[in-house]
């Protein structure tokens, strides 16, 4: 298996919020990152998208835990569930702060927690996260 270059890995952003769907965006654009950024509004078109492999791999899951119809625990538990996805990278960004949904979305194996009420303008350094991880991490590409 060949190392990605960052520029190659998708943003598979799974938020039902437009606006902070929105202020990732801008921020990409602002920082003008190439990468990527498909974007579902919950689990089911999450699912449904990775169905019809409108996702690209290699790709990071940026997700959040509160959405309507499979909230994002449901939608980490299948993921986990199936042998094509189950080694995704998944990044959660809630605002959850319940103790039991971080201690199961690490269970689920999570590279990391982030909770939008303590983020504000820290959404840079979410950003730049991102940016760094898929610089530095070699990511499958089957």
């Amino acid at each position: 298996m060949s190392k990605t270059n960052s520029k190659e890995v998708s943003l598979f952003l799974i938020e039902d919020d437009d606006i902070d769907a929105m202020s990732i965006k801008r921020e990409f654009n602002r920082r003008k990152m190439v990468n990527p950024i498909i974007r579902a509004k919950d689990g089911v078109e999450a699912f449904e998208f990775l169905t019809v492999e409108k996702i690209n791999r290699p790709f990071v899951i940026l997700l959040d835990l509160q959405m309507p119809r499979m909230n994002g625990l449901e939608f980490l538990t299948k993921l986990r569930a199936d042998s094509h996805y189950k080694n995704s990278v998944v990044f959660v960004f809630t605002t959850s702060q319940n103790e039991q949904d971080i201690f199961k979305s690490y269970e689920l194996n999570i590279a990391g927690y982030f909770i939008k009420d303590e983020v504000g303008e820290g959404l840079i350094n979410i950003v730049d996260i991102l940016d760094s991880y898929w610089k530095v991490v070699h990511l499958p590409v089957n």
